[in-house]
């Protein structure tokens, strides 16, 4: 049986673009699994894996991970930009990634999302807006503990460039 191929525009097809700006939380991924088709195995195979690669723990989990499309940020004619929601073993992230038109690889960055190593709880939200400025809260606390503290929380600001690279803001 001959192998499909998949390129990268039709990977690209699983992003719908959205309105900026936009704001991701914890319940966000909802949202995009009921709008926009899964990904088919080949699609992770091929584009997403490779993309794991340097996450901790990946290959290990590798069975246990979901993955939604999400959305393409507009207006990025130099690159395209996606994010897509992955969701492993008490680890449920957002990932920012960019690429050159041709899908060669620029960038990568967890945004938002929610993950704890058993003893902390770390829960983050973005809003990414029309200037392609990101700005992400970070709470983190005791994976026990039922209250939030406020003062325990961090805000990150980054920036989305017209190479497609993603930086700190200053």
């Amino acid at each position: 049986m001959a192998r499909q191929t998949m390129r990268f525009s039709h990977f690209l097809e699983y992003f719908p673009e959205v309105e900026l700006p936009i704001n991701i939380g914890e319940e966000t991924h909802h949202i995009f699994s009921q709008r926009n088709d899964p990904f088919p195995p080949l699609v992770i195979e091929k584009f997403i894996q490779p993309l794991e690669a340097d996450l901790e723990g990946a290959d290990s989990e590798a069975e246990f991970v979901e993955y939604v499309p999400c959305f393409k940020i507009p207006k990025t004619d130099a690159f395209h930009a996606i994010v897509y929601w992955r969701a492993g073993l008490m680890n449920y992230r957002y990932m920012l990634v960019t690429f050159e038109p041709d899908g060669t690889f620029i960038a990568k960055k967890a945004i938002a999302g929610t993950f704890t190593d058993g003893a902390v709880l770390t829960q983050s939200v973005a809003t990414i807006e029309d200037d392609w400025m990101i700005y992400v809260v970070t709470g983190f606390g005791s994976a026990d503990d039922e209250a939030y503290d406020a003062t325990n929380s961090k805000a990150i600001d980054l920036e989305l460039l017209p190479d497609g690279s993603i930086i700190n803001a200053i």
